[in-house]
């Protein structure tokens, strides 16, 4: 059983709508898929739709941005009630950050003298666009030679166009999602391209505040760090993931399928009868 519990769809910063990522998981022969965009639960109904269609199971997720001590986290969140109170707000809150970072990054790379042009940038997104629709744009105007380029030029933390917003602690994101009957896996927790790798002291930390699991099989961990990851996952009794963190074409490298979930670890975590 092909297992991939993270994935993207336009809603955030991904390329496809919710049906045609679950149209392409089936012809990569996956029987289960999560959807997990950025701070939405925009494409769920769509994907459900889709999945009971085309007879693969779909997760519903989320990707949430949290501050962890004072650095950006990722948190996959599942099987959450979208509706309950503290997800609800987290949601509002990031839907108003977003927006409101989109306008101000806009007006940014314009005093910066890298203008783009936000109608196409807009027309990328299934709602509100992100850093990576901008980087698109950045990349058609001109400006950079790659997604990439525009990240860690302009884009990331400290650099000239980058633009702060609301995040919810980490810790508040894992009691949110725990309260409204979900499950937390923190997202590539050693992707030193977003800052300093999360300690086991850490990790240990979270554990205790509800932490559910550790994404390890991921394609910005080496082979050294998901041994280790894994390693520190079971010494914590947390659930040791694999996904694709599958893009479109928004990411390269990252084809649906390429990391998988145990079926036994995703039936423990996710509650699922996967025999």
């Amino acid at each position: 059983m092909r297992i991939d519990l993270h994935t993207h769809s336009l809603h955030s910063d991904g390329s496809d709508a919710p049906r045609r990522l679950v149209e392409l998981a089936v012809d990569a022969g996956l029987d289960v898929v999560a959807l997990t965009d950025h701070d939405t639960v925009a494409g769920w109904e769509e994907a459900r739709a889709a999945g009971e269609e085309l007879g693969i199971q779909v997760i519903l997720g989320a990707e949430f941005s949290t501050s962890n001590q004072d650095r950006g986290q990722h948190l996959l969140g599942y099987g959450f009630d979208p509706d309950h109170r503290g997800i609800a707000e987290i949601l509002r809150r990031g839907a108003s950050a977003r927006a409101d970072r989109a306008d101000a990054l806009f007006e940014r790379l314009s005093d910066l003298g890298l203008g783009v042009d936000r109608e196409y940038v807009v027309s990328l997104a299934g709602g509100i666009p992100s850093r990576k629709h901008v980087a698109a744009g950045m990349v058609r105007a001109g400006h950079v030679a790659s997604d990439d380029e525009a990240f860690a030029r302009y884009l990331n933390e400290g650099g000239p166009a980058y633009i702060p917003r609301y995040r919810p602690t980490i810790e508040e994101a894992i009691r949110a999602i725990g309260s409204a009957g979900g499950v937390s896996v923190i997202a590539h927790p050693w992707d030193t391209r977003r800052g300093e790798a999360v300690t086991e002291a850490r990790f240990a930390a979270l554990a205790a505040s509800g932490l559910d699991g550790i994404e390890v099989d991921h394609q910005q961990h080496s082979e050294e760090d998901r041994a280790a990851l894994r390693s520190i996952a079971a010494d914590l009794s947390l659930a040791a993931t694999g996904s694709s963190d599958y893009h479109g074409t928004r990411k390269t490298n990252h084809d649906l399928g390429c990391h998988l979930t145990d079926p036994e670890v995703a039936g423990a975590l996710l509650g699922l009868d996967l025999t």
